[in-house]
């Protein structure tokens, strides 16, 4: 199936409004999730509740019965093989389950769909937040429909950044805190908002000049990185490389602070 063939005007509005009724879900699991039903999955803080479970299955479900003949790469239950070059979906049901279980506002059901190493489609849903962010490759990034821009900002004393940490830190070489002090003196400031998704949705809304982390997986980044992409912006691995989506480490930003953030990470 070449990216020609997909109307990615029918995949962004399936996309949008099942993004949508999956933030309807969590929202009605907010607040009264049974703590002896929250689970610890690679890490004590790595969580997973019956609001992430309920969440993908209905993301599932509606992209199985549009497009059945797309894989499905989701963060539970959902991780159809990579046998050939399908047009593939990334999901998040609920990035920022941690935020979710302390009833933080910053949590974003998460779908992008890419073929072939590009991506083609992404939506980013802040239920609590009412916001939805949305880009198609070629066609711009938006927020309820208004169009998007990353910032300008090209000194980091100007900049905003944020960026997180693994949920294994105690386990693994580069916690990312020794990056976090590199910057933490040279920048108006620095954020630790706990969900990629809507950290790159934030960079492609100019709200944030920056972002980088490590120890990441493909749904984190699979949409938001596009929303990024299309608000202007540059999105690679640490290395300054393309791959991002798989690579574990990603760096957001305008073009004036992109080379500076990268050009401090050890990884």
């Amino acid at each position: 199936m070449s990216t020609e063939s997909i109307d990615t005007d029918r995949v962004l509005a399936v996309a949008t409004d099942a993004a949508r009724e999956a933030g309807e879900v969590l929202m009605a699991h907010l607040g009264r999730l049974d703590p002896a039903r929250i689970a610890r999955k690679s890490a004590a803080r790595d969580l997973v509740t019956e609001a992430d479970v309920a969440s993908e299955r209905l993301l599932v479900d509606r992209l199985r019965a549009e497009f059945p003949g797309h894989a499905i790469e989701a963060e539970e239950e959902v991780h159809d093989a990579a046998i050939d070059d399908r047009p593939r979906w990334f999901l998040d049901p609920l990035d920022g389950t941690v935020n979710f279980v302390h009833r933080l506002p910053c949590f974003a059901v998460s779908m992008g769909l890419w073929q072939g190493g590009t991506p083609l489609a992404a939506v980013v849903h802040a239920p609590f937040l009412r916001e939805t962010f949305t880009a198609v490759r070629g066609s711009g990034a938006f927020l309820n429909d208004v169009r998007l821009g990353v910032s300008s900002t090209a000194e980091l004393s100007e900049a905003i950044l944020a960026t997180g940490f693994p949920y294994r830190r105690g386990e693994l070489e580069h916690s990312n805190l020794e990056n976090f002090g590199r910057f933490f003196y040279d920048v108006r400031g620095l954020r630790r908002m706990g969900s990629a998704a809507i950290d790159l949705a934030y960079v492609a809304a100019g709200r944030l000049d920056g972002y980088w982390e490590l120890h990441l997986s493909p749904h984190d980044v699979a949409a938001g990185g596009l929303l990024v992409l299309e608000a202007g912006g540059l999105v690679t691995d640490a290395d300054g490389g393309g791959d991002w989506l798989r690579g574990g480490h990603i760096v957001a930003a305008g073009a004036g602070l992109h080379a500076a953030i990268r050009g401090r990470l050890v990884h």
